[in-house]
């Protein structure tokens, strides 16, 4: 899934928020610094899922049986092999 740049700096902002409305953590540093990190985090796990999404559905038409997407088959192979290939990735 992805998300517009304007989404992605309001999450940012709503973690912030929340993070000091819930004194989670003192922040000693710059809050732009903070939003930027943030929205770095947020963005390299976007285009992570991104990756790993390619490579399932890669998986997925390789099968010699066609499995029809958005059937129950494909969707709980699809669950099985992202959660594999996120665990890989993230070794």
């Amino acid at each position: 899934m992805m998300f517009s740049e304007d989404k992605v700096s309001h999450i940012t902002h709503l973690l912030l928020e929340g993070i000091k409305k819930d004194k989670l953590a003192r922040l000693l540093v710059d809050e732009i610094k903070i939003l930027r990190e943030i929205k770095g985090i947020i963005n390299s796990e976007i285009k992570l899922d991104a990756e790993i999404d390619v490579i399932v559905r890669r998986k997925l038409d390789s099968y010699s049986k066609k499995i029809i997407e958005s059937s129950s088959e494909w969707n709980v192979l699809y669950q099985k092999f992202f959660k594999e290939e996120l665990k890989n990735k993230r070794r």
